[in-house]
């Protein structure tokens, strides 16, 4: 496969030699974007698709862009679809980080929350939530934080705004989502089934 050098360069996936790039990183990259022939909706639509599923009033959207936003979510009959028109509401990077960052870590960012899926026994050190893209650099730096596609801090950076980010961070929606792009198997699994029961329900 060859993988363009835009990824490498931007961190999406890990250079570990001149022309090389770490096979982990790959897959993780290709599971959070479900290419494919769907058109992925902006960050603000498909946050607001996050709040329909999850219950919520996407308040952002107009009217006419709300009540076209259901239709096509009622339309929406496959996960993988669903995930693809929503993989652009965060960017996913990995990163290694020293044990003594991790509680400060922790603090700065909006967790995902496995055990509203059913799943409780999560590596203690291991992180997984969203942050607010201008905060990013500050955070690598002062944290020391690594890019590693090998590491257990997977960071979802987002433009949208970050307080409703938090709500919605909250649901069973957005734990759904996150695990199911995962490359454990047996999470992806997981949140495959939530997420066909929440289209299946918002129908």
């Amino acid at each position: 496969m060859i993988i363009p050098r835009r990824l490498a360069a931007s961190g999406a996936v890990t250079r570990i030699a001149r022309g090389l790039v770490d096979p982990g990183s790959v897959d993780r990259y290709l599971q959070s974007q479900w290419q494919g022939r769907t058109r992925a909706w902006a960050e603000h639509t498909a946050w607001g698709a996050v709040a329909l599923l999850s219950g919520h009033d996407p308040e952002w959207l107009g009217a006419v862009q709300a009540s076209r936003l259901r239709s096509a979510l009622r339309d929406i009959s496959e996960v993988d679809d669903l995930l693809t028109r929503l993989r652009d509401r965060a960017r996913v990077q990995t990163y290694v980080a020293h044990r003594a960052a991790l509680p400060r870590l922790r603090e700065q960012i909006a967790s995902t929350d496995l055990r509203l899926l059913g799943i409780t026994d999560a590596v203690d050190e291991s992180i997984d939530g969203y942050l607010a893209q201008p905060d990013l650099s500050d955070l690598v730096g002062t944290l020391a934080l690594r890019v590693d596609a090998g590491g257990t801090v997977v960071l979802r950076t987002t433009e949208f705004n970050f307080e409703r980010v938090r709500t919605l961070v909250a649901t069973s929606t957005v734990a759904a989502l996150d695990a199911a792009t995962s490359t454990d198997p047996r999470l992806r699994g997981v949140g495959h089934r939530v997420l066909s029961e929440l289209l299946e329900a918002y129908r």
